[in-house]
């Protein structure tokens, strides 16, 4: 079992680590792929067809140990039409209390970033970006954020190269500066 233990290996950490929804947390799209409302049942959400809604087997334990670290933020950025359904599905999973900040809803990434650092005051060379699409990821790094295509759903093994490479990149930072 990963625990926060795992995060205490890395001497630099971002303030501030956020995923996109969908094809990132979980393998579907909110908006086209499941119908509200959903039911929890036994530990598994099913929506409104009684079909069950999975998520990457890792994002949950990812999510649940960014959380137990008092050092990191932990945010969401959606550009989903689907709003409340994002909503009612993180709720569903009982997700909806890890995140400090939720920020769905269609238009540009660079808005969610820009409400983050609004919010937090978090510097954005201190946030972590993890999404599925290349679009998103050629935005986001554009504003000073170390950005991480997910291909395949969120893994351990993503996490820890993305925290790797942000320690290298703020040693060099610190280093220049």
């Amino acid at each position: 079992m990963v625990t926060v233990d795992f995060l205490s290996t890395f001497s630099r950490l971002p303030k501030l680590i956020v995923f996109d929804l969908d094809f990132t947390l979980w393998p579907l799209w909110c908006d086209t792929h499941v119908y509200p409302p959903f039911i929890r049942k036994n530990n598994t959400v099913y929506d409104a067809s009684e079909r069950r809604v999975d998520v990457y087997s890792d994002a949950q334990v990812i999510l649940r140990m960014i959380k137990e670290s008092p050092k990191i933020k932990l945010g969401c950025a959606s550009r989903t039409s689907a709003v409340n359904v994002a909503r009612q599905l993180l709720q569903a999973l009982n997700w909806s209390d890890l995140f400090d900040y939720t920020e769905i809803y269609p238009g540009s990434k660079t808005a969610h970033f820009k409400r983050f650092h609004e919010l937090s005051g978090i510097d954005y060379a201190d946030m972590l970006f993890f999404d599925d699409e290349t679009r998103n990821i050629h935005e986001i790094s554009k504003l000073g954020v170390q950005c991480h295509l997910v291909q395949h759903g969120i893994t351990l093994n993503l996490l820890e190269d993305a925290l790797r490479k942000f320690q290298q990149q703020r040693r060099i930072h610190e280093y220049l500066n």
